[in-house]
């Protein structure tokens, strides 16, 4: 037997080439900056990409926003999505934009479940031993194999009419269901009324004026591919908790592990989540939430520690003394905040000259202008979109004049998914002006100093101050 050696060739491999597209990116000042990219960039990669070329610090919180004004729309693109099929649903004649700008409440609901799903609005679709917590209930959304039921009261617009109705509706993993019958949840009462696979959740922002909803707090779901407004699917909740719950919900049923992976991974490429890698998720899961709970109880037993260790000394004679009376060594920690105070007001002054004191606290008086937190001459609710756009997580603020009283300025916050205002108050003590929250109990020589206080101290506020909202240029 022989054998013959044949020569086989191989058909040529073409290599792929990614066509590219260019884009336009908006920032909330409405500057845009044109980036030219492959056709299967994800949100993530822009993102990245522009905070690279901005020099920007990326603390995760960056985020592409889908922005449709012809019917006052806009929603969360997610990081693993494909910008270019984000904008090829888009119709021709249509002036959507792209939006880059912060989103601190993104994936808020893995740090914090607590605040996100109430327990008047979760029920269970089987039996459960015991009190569930709202890392379970996460941790369900991620299952394929069980699933938590979110329900409620919603105002739903009449298809083809401009009444709303308020409804009891449903929301389980295979869609959204109304009850055609009060509360009732048996299957003859309940009637379709949306699925996720084909459709995208949007927040309404302006609900109330283009669509003559009943609150201000309004979503709605939108088929994938172009269509009218007779094809929008609207909403209303009677207020934010109650809308971010469901919009949360929306989004964990409809891309369930991928958002986790997001979360976890923010640098990793597109793929999806085996059934496999559930398990070994909640794990993850498990001991992340159990991490952060033992990081905050370490933290308050050192700083408790650290606290109880700390003496009042007095150096002002030759030698140094521990000031074991409470009485005195308050008085003195009050001479020396005042000292201080005093000080500050002449950081920005020259050579000791006699105008140096009363010109540099002028100046003190108009520095925080600069600053990225101060928004100048903004009303009260231009303030409230700004924190809601940038995501109610506790401490989100920004700081601005006041228009009930020219000659002060008001602190606005996010805390408890409630947006709160504080009046800065301007108060003169020998006839230098300072600025206080707490009716001149805390004193401060300019805005800076009262906001970098606040960072550190909870004081009279809710919460301490975290992340400050801004406009950014591109």
């Amino acid at each position: 037997m022989s054998l013959s050696a044949r020569r086989v060739t191989l058909p040529a491999i073409t290599p792929i080439v990614l066509q590219k597209r260019v884009i336009k990116v908006y920032s909330e000042d409405e500057t845009s900056r044109a980036l030219e990219v492959p056709s299967d960039i994800t949100a993530r990669d822009v993102c990245q990409l522009l905070i690279l070329k901005n020099h920007y610090i990326d603390d995760h919180s960056w985020t592409l926003f889908e922005h449709l004004p012809h019917i006052g729309l806009e929603r969360t693109i997610e990081d693993h999505e494909l910008v270019i099929e984000v904008l090829s649903n888009w119709g021709m004649e249509e002036e959507n934009k792209l939006y880059f700008r912060k989103n601190y409440a993104k994936y808020e609901f893995f740090k914090n479940p607590m605040y996100f799903f109430p327990e008047h609005m979760v029920s269970f679709a089987t039996e459960t031993n015991g009190e569930i917590s709202p890392t379970q209930i996460l941790q369900m959304f991620l299952s394929s194999s069980t699933y938590p039921e979110i329900h409620g009261f919603l105002h739903a617009k009449e298809q083809g009419k401009k009444s709303w109705k308020k409804i009891y509706f449903l929301l389980r993993r295979s869609g959204l269901y109304f009850s055609t019958k009060g509360t009732s949840k048996e299957p003859r009462h309940l009637q379709f009324f949306s699925e996720f696979g084909n459709s995208d959740i949007y927040v309404s922002l302006a609900g109330k004026k283009k669509h003559g909803a009943p609150t201000n707090y309004g979503f709605c779901f939108k088929p994938n591919k172009a269509g009218g407004p007779r094809d929008l699917k609207m909403l209303c909740a009677e207020e934010e908790q109650s809308r971010t719950c469901w919009v949360t919900a929306i989004r964990l049923f409809k891309y369930g592990m991928q958002l986790y992976q997001n979360y976890m991974h923010p640098y990793q490429g597109r793929s999806g989540c085996s059934s496999q890698s559930i398990s070994p998720m909640f794990q993850v899961l498990e001991k992340h939430t159990a991490l952060q709970e033992t990081q905050k109880m370490q933290a308050k037993i050192q700083r408790s520690i650290s606290e109880n260790s700390l003496v009042a000394m007095d150096f002002s004679g030759q030698k140094s003394r521990v000031i074991e009376n409470p009485t005195e060594a308050l008085s003195v920690a009050v001479e020396e905040g005042l000292a201080w105070r005093k000080k500050g007001c002449l950081r920005l002054g020259t050579h000791g000259s006699p105008t140096a004191s009363s010109q540099s606290c002028a100046t003190n008086m108009a520095i925080h202008r600069s600053q990225p937190w101060f928004h100048h001459k903004i009303s009260r609710e231009e303030a409230q979109r700004l924190i809601i756009q940038q995501g109610l997580v506790d401490g989100v603020f920004l700081v601005r004049d006041s228009q009930s009283n020219p000659k002060t300025f008001v602190l606005s916050m996010s805390h408890g998914q409630k947006i709160k205002h504080f009046q800065i108050i301007p108060v003169e003590d020998d006839g230098e002006m300072f600025h206080t929250l707490d009716d001149g109990h805390t004193r401060f020589t300019d805005l800076i100093q009262l906001v970098e206080f606040y960072q550190l101290n909870k004081g009279v506020l809710p919460c301490k101050l975290k992340h400050y909202c801004a406009r950014i240029a591109l």
